[in-house]
């Protein structure tokens, strides 16, 4: 309703009604400010009579709303029940304006305290404007109540797709196969999701107590079941690396029982068997496995530096071995090319002599002195073999002797192979397979040829 000033009309004639005791000065409320132009718009709405009565203007007619004090003015009486009617303008404003900041529930209960003072307001101004702004903050409030529920089933309906998405995921983690589940990080992520959960609790919008308890109940059991599995994981792995311990003991001290031997190859190999062992034995805790290493490793070493300075006094002491052999093999080397077999057969007799008695060389010398030795007496018996092939009219028979002097010399060379292999001397075995080979070959022909 519009706060111009109302057309005039009849005048009602009032009913009697009691009059009230004059209101004390003492308690009339102290003056305030007001806007003097909706003041006089509000007293536009009433009137007072010959008799002291303060009387309400509106659509259904008029109504006494008080009384004015003995002794005041019809002014002063209707400036009284303005500033009431100002006040519960005042509040309506204040209340739209903060309708849209504060709680429904909040602006439902402002509004009802208007409401009632609205019903036979003793005040004088435009009270069906009231009337009708809070019938609008009534429907303004209730739309915005529907918006905010809506809001907030929503907000629910998030935090518990949230809540729902983390206790799905402890659940996986509590499923997840032992044999493929990395237990710290997973035991990690499942402290994660329960601070989480907490600070979703803490700040997020709330969910019905029973759904969220039934969540609990499922990452508590899905945390419950993974903390079994755990501890059960761990006390396998804990019985496993027992044993594997117990295990790699036992070779530890087998190998520290042979650390003083000076069987040198037969112990290297009794050692690289105990390596194989070693690697088949699993896996200790890394601060378990690292000590029981260093004691295996140390065995190993006592015996591996103790052979390494055998042999290296050993061929300090055979390297005036090596030039006398050097010497000899030059001597040897001038029988070839072969031209008068007794003369290169007798000369190799005193050559092979002499060599014996020389004694041995460095293990890394072998092959250039014992091989070629053993190539020039090759080169001498082939010599000798392809004179009787070319002489001898019994050739089947000849060829037969040359079959038994190939075997005979193949098995030297097995003996020298063996002994290349014992020594560890990796080229002497080389040259020395290659000259077997050689001679194989030469035995196939000369078998085939019978």
């Amino acid at each position: 309703m519009s706060e111009s000033t109302p057309t005039p009309k009849p005048k009602p004639v009032p009913h009697p009604i009691p009059r009230p005791r004059p209101v004390a000065a003492a308690i009339a409320k102290p003056a305030q400010a007001i806007d003097e132009a909706a003041a006089a718009r509000a007293a536009a709405w009433g009137r007072v009579d010959g008799e002291g009565n303060v009387w309400l203007r509106s659509d259904e007619g008029e109504r006494v709303v008080g009384q004015y004090a003995a002794g005041g003015s019809e002014e002063d009486a209707l400036s009284l029940y303005v500033r009431r009617f100002l006040d519960l303008q005042a509040q309506i404003s204040l209340l739209e304006s903060r309708v849209e900041g504060i709680s429904p529930d909040e602006a439902t209960a402002s509004l009802s305290s208007i409401e009632a003072q609205l019903v036979e307001p003793a005040a004088v101004g435009d009270v069906e404007s009231l009337r009708s702004r809070a019938a609008a903050l009534k429907a303004t409030i209730s739309a915005r109540a529907q918006v905010i529920s809506a809001e907030r089933e929503e907000a629910r309906a998030a935090a518990l797709a949230e809540r729902t998405t983390l206790i799905e995921r402890a659940e996986e983690i509590a499923n997840t196969a032992p044999n493929k589940i990395h237990w710290r990080n997973s035991r990690e992520e499942l402290a994660q999701i329960f601070e989480q959960w907490k600070a979703a609790q803490r700040s997020g919008p709330r969910i019905d107590r029973t759904t969220e308890e039934a969540l609990w109940q499922r990452y508590s059991k899905a945390r419950s079941q993974f903390d079994k599995a755990r501890r059960h994981h761990f006390g396998v792995l804990e019985s496993e690396r027992s044993e594997v311990m117990a295990r790699k003991n036992a070779l530890i001290e087998r190998a520290e029982a042979m650390a003083e031997s000076t069987e040198w190859g037969s112990t290297a190999a009794a050692y690289r068997a105990l390596m194989d062992e070693w690697r088949q034995a699993g896996h200790a805790a890394r601060k378990d496995d690292d000590k029981l290493w260093e004691r295996f490793r140390g065995a190993q070493q006592r015996f591996f530096d103790a052979r390494a300075t055998h042999f290296a006094e050993r061929d300090e002491e055979f390297s005036g071995n090596l030039a006398a052999k050097l010497e000899l093999i030059k001597e040897a080397e001038a029988v070839l090319p072969v031209k008068d077999i007794e003369a290169a057969r007798a000369a190799l007799r005193d050559i092979e002599d002499k060599w014996d008695q020389i004694g041995m060389v460095p293990r890394a010398d072998i092959g250039r002195t014992e091989g070629r030795l053993r190539e020039i007496e090759e080169a001498v018996r082939d010599a000798e073999a392809e004179k009787w092939r070319r002489t001898d009219p019994a050739k089947q028979q000849r060829s037969s002797g040359m079959a038994e002097q190939l075997q005979q010399l193949i098995s030297e060379l097995d003996g020298q192979i063996e002994a290349a292999e014992a020594a560890g001397d990796q080229k002497a075995l080389n040259e020395l397979t290659s000259a077997r080979q050689a001679r194989e070959a030469w035995l196939a022909q000369v078998q085939k040829d019978l």
